[in-house]
């Protein structure tokens, strides 16, 4: 079996792995991207994605933007705490920007990245599935199945960007994981009211709801228990568009329809490190965070960025790609912008998604507070929007 070599071996044909590759183009530095799954064709894919600022800046430079022509921007958030005084309201203006993100939907980004991703010539190989990884002090061997053969690269970094569904073949990664007991329902939505660019955030005891403007609706994040999650799944359209207005309130008035629903289960998951002998984690493979303000995608984002980096530095500089330094510097940076979004979302749950009546007060002074201190929503905003260096 012939070993082919390159500089990095990219796991995880995701957005984020995708991402990855396309800021590695034109550096000098080789690598490939390998994954598993073909190309979906079908727009199946419900899920709503809310891209910050700064990951909108990101698909700038990758050429991926303009291809997003389905994209609804944020220019407001509404933060409140259902049963208690007190809100917040984000603006542009706050975080010194000309709006606070955009609504895209999951099938139309994958299909924009991976359409620039053919353009730019990159080595890819979907349909690859990966079967045995190692680790060296000098090299990473990847030894995978594609079109009925089975085959091996040697890289200078391998980089899971795949979930982390591989991780458990390499005895130097270790998880740490927390189960919310809380599923998320996502629709789109149409109210009697139209979207004005308002996206929703409201916590209730049963976790939150956020409802972002996508095109002319909605786009619906509902946090419930697991046995609510089977329950709402299974109702009917008109009796799931009750009870979606008796949760949320009246604020949009009735909703009057709703596109297909999905659930999938919520939970923290985090690698003690980003880090390993020739080995990065990016995206869900670093950190799996409750959809909460939608930081998880944001948060991927910048990993692919940052590392990406970092290696074309190690490569313009001589320095040997996937060295010891070169990782830890790259977890160094990372380090301090995931445990602030992974800490910041997890005390949002925990705070607001509980009966307490003395906490849900407090809660309720915090947003108003909140909404009273600009600097503080500076601070909130920009950091919800850069990461932890906002």
């Amino acid at each position: 079996m012939t070993t082919d070599h390159y500089d990095i071996a990219i796991i995880g044909g995701g957005p984020v792995g995708m991402a990855l590759a396309l800021a590695l183009r034109d550096t000098g530095v080789s690598s490939i991207l390998l994954e598993a799954r073909g190309v979906p064709e079908n727009d199946e894919d419900p899920r709503p994605l809310a891209l910050s600022h700064g990951s909108h800046l990101i698909l700038r430079r990758l050429d991926v933007w303009n291809r997003l022509t389905r994209n609804t921007p944020i220019t407001e958030i509404h933060i409140s705490n259902r049963g208690s005084l007190g809100q917040t309201i984000l603006t542009p203006e706050d975080a010194g920007v000309p709006a606070l993100g955009y609504v895209v939907n999951y099938h139309d980004l994958f299909c924009s990245i991976h359409q620039q991703l053919l353009n730019s010539e990159t080595d890819y190989l979907a349909g690859a599935t990966v079967t045995k990884l190692d680790t060296g002090q000098q090299a990473g061997t990847v030894t995978f199945d594609y079109q009925g053969e089975t085959r091996q690269i040697s890289t200078q970094l391998l980089v899971l960007a795949d979930g982390g569904k591989l991780a458990g073949q390499l005895p130097q990664i270790e998880y740490h994981e927390h189960d919310y007991h809380q599923w998320a329902v996502v629709a789109n939505v149409k109210a009697e009211a139209r979207q004005t660019g308002i996206a929703y955030e409201r916590f209730t005891p049963d976790g939150p709801v956020a409802l972002l403007p996508n095109r002319e609706d909605f786009a619906l994040v509902w946090t419930v228990s697991p046995v609510e999650a089977k329950t709402i799944i299974a109702l009917n359209e008109p009796d799931f568009l009750v009870r979606l207005h008796r949760h949320f309130g009246d604020r949009l008035g009735r909703f009057i329809s709703a596109g297909k629903r999905s659930a999938f289960p919520l939970m923290l998951k985090y690698a003690v490190s980003a880090t390993a002998r020739r080995v990065a984690l990016i995206g869900n493979a670093a950190q799996t965070l409750h959809p909460v303000a939608g930081q998880g995608f944001n948060l991927g984002l910048r990993d692919a960025f940052e590392l990406a980096n970092e290696i074309t530095l190690a490569h313009v500089q001589a320095r040997e790609i996937g060295a010891p330094a070169m990782l830890a510097k790259y977890q160094q940076k990372r380090q301090f912008d995931s445990s602030a979004v992974r800490i910041f979302t997890d005390s949002l749950i925990k705070l607001f998604s509980n009966e307490n009546a003395l906490l849900k007060h407090a809660c309720g002074l915090g947003l108003i507070a909140l909404d009273r201190t600009p600097p503080l929503k500076r601070f909130v905003a920009r950091r919800m929007i850069f990461g932890a260096r906002g």
